[in-house]
């Protein structure tokens, strides 16, 4: 794992990082954002879903290209809060996350080094590894700094979500507060372009335009959003 951003990175007023319950959290006024937030890889909706989310017929595990006889190694360039890296990490895949925004960053770290020590997703844990920096203008360096081979880029930006419910309502204002707008999305997505070996996927609110810059070539649509698709070539199966 590169540079720990470390739990005195800078944050906005009204946030801080604190252990609670024995894990890293960001926490805030609770009225605006919600219960404190961390990183869970062993319970809760990542323990849900390992068991009961559907293996590799998952939309994000088609998009990214796990088929049989398939599994990809998979930047997740805008990591957030892991759980699409777990996802695609627990069907096998070798993830590299990279997160900018430093306490997000640290969550993370704390919670893979807690999934690394539990017997039931230890091993799933070691198949990720970390990376702090921007993806939109260093994307190619943190891949090389890693020594990982980017076959698959998934990127997901930050956009509205129409979930009406009060809990993700709370965490996403939380996210817009310490990383902002994903106006640098056009950006990102031709870094993704320069450095995937195999095809890059954006997932994207079900009815939102694609991201400015190519077209994508494939699209795969659920029921609230979707992945555009940009591929370079085909997914060889491993022998």
């Amino acid at each position: 794992m590169s540079a720990d951003p470390g739990p005195e990175a800078v944050l906005p007023e009204g946030l801080s990082l604190q252990t609670v319950d024995g894990r890293l959290a960001l926490c805030g006024d609770p009225k605006v954002f919600g219960h404190p937030l961390s990183v869970d890889f062993v319970g809760g909706k990542a323990g849900h879903r390992r068991q009961f989310g559907g293996g590799r017929g998952q939309l994000v595990a088609k998009a990214c290209g796990l088929a049989k006889g398939v599994t990809p190694s998979i930047v997740d360039a805008t990591a957030g809060l892991g759980r699409d890296a777990f996802v695609l990490a627990s069907l096998g895949a070798p993830v590299l996350l990279i997160e900018r925004v430093p306490a997000i960053a640290a969550l993370l770290r704390d919670g893979l080094a807690r999934a690394l020590l539990d017997t039931q997703v230890g091993e799933i844990a070691a198949r990720m590894s970390l990376s702090h920096g921007d993806s939109a203008t260093s994307l190619a360096a943190l891949i090389d700094e890693a020594a990982f081979e980017p076959q698959v880029i998934h990127l997901d930006p930050m956009f509205p979500h129409r979930d009406k419910s009060a809990l993700v309502k709370k965490e996403m204002r939380l996210f817009q507060r310490l990383a902002g707008s994903d106006d640098d999305a056009p950006r990102l997505l031709e870094q993704a372009l320069d450095v995937a070996t195999h095809r890059v996927v954006v997932k994207r609110p079900r009815k939102a335009p694609p991201i400015e810059g190519p077209a994508p070539n494939h699209t795969l649509a659920g029921k609230t959003s979707r992945y555009d698709l940009y591929v370079h070539r085909s997914l060889a199966k491993s022998r």
